[in-house]
């Protein structure tokens, strides 16, 4: 710089400071956590809205959708969650070392994984999805009703991976507020489109669940065409740029260390579900309807949390990437004493009302009677879902996730085990729903030891190539 004010030439201007590193941890935590917040929300009112107007359709509709809804939430999660986790913490690894152009070649590779990994969905669907619903044990009209939903919704898998995987490239870079307006707008569409052609309005004949389906469809495809426009129009804060940047291993494998191993935390998650699911189709379709409406409130405490971990992964992934490793910890530690206030308030309302949900969606006295016996049993354990999942996100952002993943593991052997004993005794439905609130404890607490005695120095020594 010197040299060139001797010579008559302006100096470089300075380079901003990276609010991200030096703020003050919980408002800037809130202030990155409220818009994702907006758009989980709405989120949350499209599978409650689903679910009102499937309820219209009918009581077989909904055990079918029961069915559905588990595998749908199983590609959000892993997009937006687990693989999106893997991409934000890299970009934001990349930026906090000062790195762009690293961060902008990686947006390109987290792209082409999104691509690949939404068609992967898409050929097993088309392929196995009929034989993948009767393995759960869908039959007779239950399986024709849950096959035209998942028809639809699951083969055209690639735009909800497309979508989620570029919302997660601006979340890297610290741009909450594009993503999740985009999110609101999409959720916004299908919640007008879902119901329209769900029901059939006016001129609109009545689809059923395949139109369902198709408003979902419809509103992440638009979505995705407009992240797509965003990132390439040299708006955000790196570009998305498809010619001159060669494709490379070490780029993957840095999303992917992360993305996949994160991964088998949803995994699981869907398959405690599934098995639970099984377990509770023993005792009629009114109490798997029921269990479909309470265990539905589960997942979207996923978007919820969501909000509050995904703000975390770029703070905790920029400190790691500027070597501060003591903030990376404050972030985390914060953003799960957050979201276990937020679930567990919530879990206690509807322990304590648990028609407030139930009553939303059906009125069938024995549908009712086991989602609220559901609610009663498990809902007080929601806090530790949130303290779990909020260390899981700010773990992403370390590139340290191995630790919350096993924790996962730990809910799921307590529902497997703890499921084939009480069936083994033919023990009641009510049994099953304990347990559920059993496995939040140990997947909580077991996540919170995981954090706790795991070291995330390594990270910092590697900084933003970690």
């Amino acid at each position: 710089m010197a040299q060139a004010i001797a010579h008559g030439q302006a100096a470089p201007a300075p380079r901003p400071a990276n609010g991200l590193l030096i703020a003050p941890i919980l408002p800037t935590l809130l202030r990155l956590t409220l818009p994702n917040l907006a758009a989980m929300l709405v989120t949350a009112l499209v599978a409650i809205s689903e679910t009102v107007y499937v309820g219209i359709l009918g009581t077989t509709q909904l055990a079918a959708i029961a069915l559905v809804f588990p595998m749908i939430m199983l590609m959000q999660m892993l997009s937006a969650g687990a693989m999106g986790g893997g991409v934000s913490s890299a970009i934001s690894r990349a930026l906090g070392a000062g790195d762009e152009a690293r961060a902008e070649a990686l947006a390109l590779h987290a792209t082409v994984i999104g691509a690949a990994a939404g068609l992967a969905f898409s050929l097993l669907f088309v392929f196995f999805g009929a034989a993948i619903l009767q393995a759960l044990g869908a039959r007779g009209p239950v399986l024709e009703h849950a096959f035209a939903y998942s028809r639809v919704a699951l083969t055209g898998a690639m735009l909800i991976w497309l979508l989620n995987t570029l919302a997660s490239v601006v979340r890297g870079t610290g741009n909450m507020r594009v993503p999740s307006l985009t999110l609101l707008l999409a959720a916004a569409l299908q919640i007008v489109l879902g119901g329209a052609l769900g029901l059939g309005i006016g001129p609109v004949p009545r689809f059923g669940l395949a139109g369902v389906a198709t408003g979902l469809l419809i509103g992440f495809g638009l979505g995705t065409l407009f992240l797509l426009w965003f990132l390439h129009s040299g708006r955000a804060r790196i570009a998305l740029r498809f010619a001159g940047v060669a494709l490379r291993r070490d780029m993957f494998f840095d999303i992917l260390k992360v993305g996949a191993v994160a991964a088998f935390s949803p995994l699981q998650s869907v398959l405690t579900v599934l098995i639970l699911t099984g377990l509770v189709a023993r005792f009629g379709t009114e109490a798997l309807a029921g269990y479909g409406i309470g265990a539905r409130l589960e997942f979207l405490l996923v978007p919820i949390v969501f909000a509050v971990g995904v703000a975390s992964v770029p703070m905790v992934g920029m400190a790691i990437g500027a070597g501060n490793m003591a903030r990376a910890r404050r972030v985390a530690w914060t953003a799960a004493g957050l979201a276990t206030l937020i679930l567990g308030g919530i879990g206690l309302v509807v322990a304590t009302f648990p028609g407030l949900w139930s009553g939303l969606f059906t009125q069938d006295e024995g549908v009712q009677a086991a989602a609220r016996l559901y609610l009663r049993l498990a809902g007080p354990a929601f806090a530790f879902v949130g303290l779990g999942m909020a260390l899981y996100f700010a773990s992403q952002g370390s590139g340290k996730v191995l630790g919350p993943v096993l924790a996962a593991t730990v809910r799921l052997l307590v529902i497997a085990i703890g499921g084939w004993w009480l069936a083994s005794v033919a023990a009641p439905v009510w049994t099953l729903f304990a347990l559920v609130g059993v496995s939040m404890a140990a997947y909580g607490l077991s996540t919170a030891a995981a954090v706790h005695f795991t070291s995330w120095q390594s990270a910092v020594v590697r900084g933003g190539h970690a």
